[in-house]
């Protein structure tokens, strides 16, 4: 009963103990209490419960009680960090048991096996168990027995073994009320899932079993042990790190298995290396291998070991010792059969080449590059990383790019089977090594074509196919309506009295994960990009009056790729580091220059466009000639203000986030009937001046705009704009409109969430329209205009993707977007908007507009600086 219905099985053991019960009666309460508190409680008070369950066992003179007690607290005992009593309990349990006793003891001592490392003994335990619990009609503790199989294999990495034992596991627990076993079963087909490749279905399962054991009330420690490994390939590090440092806390707070312990430390290790966090990763790992050593848990020692080694060699400690260090934990990785072998000798000779021993360096990398041909995505990357590496030491351009390209199409494959944006873009982190490898040696002797194709190959690739649309889930939209309104309502709160209301923030909170967790759970459906990018085909594109400028980041240096007239040059920049400095500067002096008064801040931003002109374009500023240019900066520039440079200022300038975005962008064709939408929301100080006299100029005539809830007699048509204010700006009848237009004006406050950027929003009547709401479109605008605060802002995730409002649109159809990366006046916005639409009337595209409207807004700072603000993205 205990793994059907726990808490309740706790508080009949209370009172079957309340009852003076016999000898034998008094040991099984006094085993449940123990399970119970070994797995969900305190485990001193478990082995207390334990030893008296043994003692009453051995005076009831039963000696299969006394065997089924001494296996229970066999596997306490070892997950208490006592490895040689709780192997000795087992010896014991083995000889007093018989039969159908003896192979649930047996099944138990596979279990720790399993948590020991111990794989081959595992198996044979197991194997012994398993024909007794069938012969006995034991289908509760021969489904256990199947999963713990299934278990064991997917850590060998038999994959498709274990997918059959988990099936027949699960057939069996249909017939049961194991209810905390059937939860335990969803969690372990997540685990196969993972194995498999399959991370949307992973994380699912995942969530599913983490519902099970809520509605149970038992803590989930092995989950998140799962979940952290599920998010960590994800690319989502950080929150791994922090689920895992949370379970830790909670673990030590109740007492629990120290085994649990030092497997979520070293996951934490794990994720605080890709987090960025060294120092955690150092203290993590090497306090799991302190207490997997102390547990006789060679297995996992040895894989903390790995960790511990990766983060120092991060740290810049590369040694002839580490190098020793990483083969020896190799070794010992191959010998137990685990998956993580290559990635010890792909860390051995990485350090090796480092040190210029090459033959050792060799050595180690043709072991790792055995796994490049077979096996999971991440194992089949980190074999072609070992070939690329090999490659570069024998001073192989040609080896070096086709590893490269050979392993960046692995990855490919891998993150389209991810539906979510986010998740597709943090998966490109796994492949920056060998994009920043293949443009390293394309610099070196493939000249500026081969140096632009290399860094296209993994740029803005999330750009290149639209997420898949989230799914018509109503757990899904019932969220996201109920996060509308709870969001609306913290908004008031603060509008109200200035401060926050934690009870409606932390249900915000609560509905963002809920939402973000389901999203994740989609599956990717569309193939690989077949389209590969062409230089032949952007020159062409081009002509002779168009320049692309590309900046490649090589080495921490700014590299210039001008595209036009045929040809691609190349030219050497600045430092990143320096550049980045003073795009935050130049920020800064933006959000003075939005309120009035700070005029003498005009001149010193102008002096920093200069200077960010040097580091960013550098010699090639006098050869983009005299027509239109597209600006494609990596990720970590997205902040930079393009129309400061003086060498762009007074150009039809527009930005794209890859030259292959700018390319779709181009020849995308607009829609039929060229229907506008202007949409304004609440709190605007200018209250959206522009979209009023926008409706009243598009709306001329007989028949006027069409507005949202007001009764028209007619149906919109062509030429007739939509406008939604007021109450009418409610989110579900914007997105339907917005569907498919080919103008879009949104006049509304912008939030830019870099903790979460798919939930930065435009404050509308009813709550904020988010990024996942605009996933939901069939059809995004052609032509968007986001005339409000930060709405060009992004977060730079994986190898160099950007996460934000704009590039939730450019996959879905939109050809061209203006946004604007700073706060902004809002009074001096409405001259600039009404200019950059007449441009649109004359037939302009958004760029050649916006320098028009530009150049037509008075001459002091305040609106000098609103247009800064604001970029023209795409093509249209």
């Amino acid at each position: 009963m205990v793994f059907a219905a726990p808490n309740e099985a706790l508080e009949r053991a209370g009172e079957v103990l309340e009852a003076d019960p016999s000898p034998l009666h008094a040991s099984v309460a006094h085993q449940v209490i123990g399970i119970w508190q070994r797995d969900f409680g305190d485990m001193r008070r478990a082995l207390a419960h334990l030893r008296r369950a043994r003692d009453l066992a051995a005076r009831a003179d039963s000696a299969e009680r006394e065997a089924d007690v001494l296996a229970t607290l066999g596997v306490a005992l070892v997950h208490a960090g006592r490895t040689r009593e709780g192997l000795a309990a087992f010896e014991r349990g083995v000889a007093r048991g018989t039969g159908h006793t003896r192979a649930r003891v047996l099944y138990r001592r596979a279990y720790v096996w399993w948590v020991l490392g111990r794989h081959g003994e595992a198996l044979e335990d197991v194997r012994r168990a398993i024909p007794v619990l069938r012969q006995a009609e034991d289908v509760i503790w021969t489904a256990r027995a199947l999963t713990l199989r299934a278990t064991v294999h997917l850590a060998l990495g038999a994959v498709e073994r274990a997918e059959a034992d988990f099936a027949a596991a699960e057939a069996l627990w249909d017939t049961t009320g194991q209810e905390h076993d059937k939860a335990d079963a969803v969690e372990s087909r997540g685990l196969a899932a993972f194995r498999s490749g399959d991370v949307p279905a992973a994380l699912r399962l995942l969530d599913e079993a983490e519902e099970r054991y809520a509605k149970l009330g038992t803590p989930t420690f092995m989950l998140t042990i799962r979940r952290c490994e599920v998010l960590l390939a994800a690319g989502l590090a950080r929150e791994a790190l922090a689920e895992a440092d949370a379970a830790i806390t909670a673990l030590d707070g109740i007492g629990g298995q120290s085994t649990r312990k030092a497997e979520l430390l070293l996951v934490a290790a794990r994720a605080a290396r890709p987090a960025d966090d060294t120092q955690t990763a150092i203290a993590r790992a090497a306090l799991a291998v302190r207490l997997f050593a102390a547990q006789r848990r060679t297995w996992y020692e040895t894989h903390a070991r790995l960790v511990l080694i990766e983060a120092r060699v991060a740290a810049g400690r590369a040694s002839g010792r580490l190098v020793a260090d990483a083969a020896e934990v190799a070794e010992r990785l191959a010998a137990f059969g685990a998956p993580a072998a290559p990635e010890a000798s792909l860390l051995a000779g990485r350090i090796a080449l480092e040190l210029g021993w090459t033959a050792d360096a060799e050595r180690h990398l043709a072991v790792a590059a055995r796994s490049r041909r077979s096996g999971p995505p991440l194992a089949r990357m980190t074999g072609w990383a070992a070939q690329a590496l090999r490659a570069r030491a024998a001073g192989s351009t040609r080896g070096v790019l086709e590893a490269c390209r050979r392993g960046l199409d692995v990855l490919d494959d891998h993150r389209m089977t991810l539906g979510a944006s986010e998740l597709r873009a943090r998966a490109t982190a796994q492949g920056a090594e060998l994009a920043a490898m293949a443009q390293r040696a394309s610099l070196v002797s493939g000249g500026p074509r081969r140096l632009l194709v290399w860094s296209e190959r993994w740029r803005a690739t999330v750009l290149a196919t639209p997420p898949a649309r989230p799914p018509a889930d109503p757990a899904l939209l019932s969220g996201m309506t109920a996060y509308r309104e709870i969001a609306a309502r913290a908004q008031e709160a603060r509008l109200d009295g200035g401060r926050p209301v934690p009870a409606l923030e932390r249900e915000q909170r609560r509905l963002e994960r809920e939402i973000r967790s389901r999203t994740l759970h989609m599956r990717g459906e569309a193939a690989g990009d077949g389209d590969r990018f062409d230089v032949d085909r952007l020159l062409g594109r081009l002509g002779d009056d168009v320049r692309l400028v590309e900046l490649a980041v090589l080495d921490g240096r700014v590299h210039v790729l001008l595209c036009g007239q045929g040809r691609v040059r190349r030219f050497a920049a600045g430092p990143l580091a320096e550049a980045e400095r003073e795009a935050e500067y130049v920020q800064a002096g933006l959000r003075r220059l939005a309120h009035p008064g700070a005029e003498a801040r005009l001149p010193v931003v102008e002096a920093a466009g200069v200077r960010l002109q040097e580091l960013l374009l550098g010699p090639a500023a006098a050869h983009l000639g005299s027509g239109p240019v597209v600006i494609v900066p990596p990720g970590r520039l997205h902040r930079v203000p393009w129309a400061l440079l003086p060498a762009l200022r007074e150009r039809v300038l527009s930005v794209s986030p890859s030259a292959s975005s700018w390319l779709r962008a181009r020849e995308t064709e607009p829609p039929a009937g060229g229907r506008r939408v202007l949409v304004r929301g609440p709190g605007l100080a200018s209250r959206g001046a522009e979209v009023t006299e926008l409706a009243g100029r598009y709306g001329d005539g007989a028949e006027g705009p069409w507005r949202a809830g007001v009764p028209q007699g007619r149906a919109k048509g062509h030429g007739v704009p939509v406008v939604l204010e007021e109450e009418g700006a409610r989110v579900p009848l914007v997105l339907r409109e917005l569907d498919g237009a080919a103008l879009a004006h949104i006049a509304a406050h912008g939030t830019f969430r870099a903790d979460s950027p798919l939930f930065s929003s435009l404050r509308m009547a009813d709550g904020p329209l988010i990024v996942h709401d605009f996933e939901r479109l069939d059809r995004s605008p052609y032509r968007i205009i986001l005339s409000c605060c930060e709405t060009a802002r992004f977060a730079s995730v994986g190898a160099d993707e950007l996460l934000g409002l704009v590039t939730a649109l450019l996959p879905l159809g939109t050809a061209g977007v203006v946004a604007c990366s700073a706060p902004v006046n809002d009074a001096a916005v409405v001259p600039l908007m009404l200019a950059l639409h007449k441009g649109l009337d004359a037939g302009l595209s958004l760029a050649e507009a916006l320098r028009d409207a530009r150049a037509a807004l008075p001459g002091d700072a305040v609106h000098q600086a609103t247009g800064w603000a604001f970029s023209a993205f795409g093509a249209a």
